[in-house]
């Protein structure tokens, strides 16, 4: 039965808006037309500018956080996918350290899980949409035009919260929180190669486009290789298709624990763990964390804020300095945003490009050491809130009416085995996302090196994805043996 937590939300699951599960088995070109349009929608929504409002005029205090969010300053997709991560995340807490208690092979447990998590993340779209208004994101506006985008910020989430359950109930492929991150760093990834804008110096921005023009002009080529003001660069697209390379072989390699069915003499299998056992997950956390301190020290000690004593606050801008200071970089149409010179968030943001590597390497070390901590510890909460510690995995092998073979058939046995690998995996898979996110940022990737690792994986899992609904297509039979079922 439904915990009082669960039983809370009941009133609200009933009056969400819901996307039926299939009641018949959408077939792959189905399932692949729904993904399409899903994306498309996005895709508009995005591009769709939230109506009175001036973004050119305000600071972007979240643009920290956009690679994450999928979000586009300025639209209907502001918020993003935010509330519907946070929801899950928080959802994902609760579950796994056991605060609340939900029966996944009970029905109705299932469903009104999923229901409180959508319910939950609409409450976030709510409070996310007003303290944009309250905190002065879109700046002054009248009650009126307050209201009104308040109506299209809380509208424009609803849909984006129903897309998502549309790919997860079945209809599509994966899910729309993926589809969404992958699609928006494509998008930039895709726009620093092609970006016909001419910019000082006679090339393009794009660096395709650019080198092409300087094929024509060799004497432009060597502005290729070192291109101010954050630019694309060939050492940048050298770079993306490098750590692209190198995480998919990652990805790809496995340590695999030999495993025997109790009952059935000569049937063998094994269990994969990947290398990357919880994969970017742990870049993705530290990230959000850094983006939220950011957030946070902005409002405190951004050359704004009411706090500092030269803006007629109450604390010494020396206090607030400790923190960090900042300076403003224009976003063109998206207004402006932060960037921190020194203070304690100076050392959480990594430096982007060599030229502010080599300007301070103590910074570089500093940030790298740090970074690698958190993404090693947070992927150790991770493994023991999400379902992958050693004591679950070695239960789900019992469950499945198999052990390892020379070994009693016990979880505390098999559990002691796991625990010679998962540890170990989860300590170099924190290390080696860290490392390569860091040389993303560093060597001027395409994109942020979060948005880019964020993508190989989301592209690594689509591909797994097709690849299985094409042969569950062909042999139907082999459907639940995939897991599709």
């Amino acid at each position: 039965m439904a915990g009082k937590f669960l039983k809370f939300f009941s009133p609200f699951v009933r009056v969400m808006p819901e996307i039926r599960q299939p009641q018949r088995e959408v077939s792959f070109k189905e399932k692949l037309l729904w993904t399409a349009v899903v994306l498309i929608i996005y895709l508009i929504m995005s591009n769709i500018p939230l109506f009175g409002v001036t973004v050119q005029e305000t600071t972007d205090y979240y643009y920290w956080l956009r690679v994450i969010l999928a979000s586009q300053r300025g639209t209907l997709t502001e918020l993003g996918i935010g509330p519907i991560v946070t929801a899950g995340l928080i959802m994902q807490l609760l579950l796994g350290s056991k605060i609340i208690r939900v029966d996944m092979s009970d029905p109705y447990d299932r469903a009104m899980f999923s229901g409180s998590q959508k319910v939950l993340a609409m409450f976030l779209t709510i409070f996310n949409a007003l303290a944009y208004l309250i905190g002065g994101a879109f700046g002054d506006l009248s009650i009126i035009n307050a209201t009104f985008l308040f109506l299209q910020l809380i509208f424009a989430g609803l849909i984006i919260i129903l897309l998502d359950e549309l790919l997860q109930k079945g209809w599509g492929l994966g899910s729309g929180v993926s589809l969404f991150i992958a699609a928006g760093v494509a998008g930039q990834i895709f726009w620093n190669c092609f970006n016909f804008i001419e910019i000082e110096g006679g090339l393009s921005r794009g660096l395709v486009i650019a080198f092409f023009q300087a094929l024509a002009n060799p004497a432009l080529m060597d502005s290729l290789l070192s291109r101010g003001s954050q630019l694309p660069t060939i050492l940048g697209g050298i770079t993306t298709l490098l750590i692209f390379a190198i995480v998919i072989w990652f990805e790809s390699t496995r340590v695999e624990i030999p495993l025997a069915y109790r009952g059935y003499r000569g049937f063998k299998g094994k269990y994969p763990m990947k290398l990357l056992y919880v994969s970017n997950i742990p870049v993705i956390l530290v990230n959000a964390l850094y983006a939220n301190f950011l957030f946070f020290g902005q409002l405190l000690a951004g050359p704004e804020a009411a706090l500092r004593s030269s803006n007629g606050g109450l604390i010494p801008d020396f206090w607030l300095n400790l923190i960090g200071e900042f300076d403003t970089q224009s976003a063109g149409a998206q207004g402006s945003y932060l960037v921190p010179t020194s203070g304690l968030l100076y050392f959480l943001t990594p430096p982007q490009g060599l030229e502010q590597l080599a300007l301070d390497p103590l910074r570089a070390i500093i940030y790298l050491g740090i970074f690698i901590f958190l993404c090693v510890m947070l992927g150790r909460v991770w493994v023991e809130v999400s379902g992958l510690a050693p004591r679950d995995i070695s239960r789900q092998i019992i469950d499945s009416g198999m052990q390892v073979p020379g070994f009693r058939s016990s979880e505390k046995i098999i559990e002691r085995i796991l625990k010679r690998y998962i540890p170990t995996l989860v300590i170099l898979n924190g290390f080696i996302i860290a490392v390569m996110s860091f040389f993303a940022d560093s060597l001027g990737a395409l994109t942020s090196g979060t948005g880019l690792l964020i993508a190989i994986g989301i592209t690594h899992q689509y591909s797994e994805t097709i690849a299985k609904e094409l042969a569950a297509s062909q042999y139907p039979g082999m459907r639940s043996f995939l897991g599709l079922d």
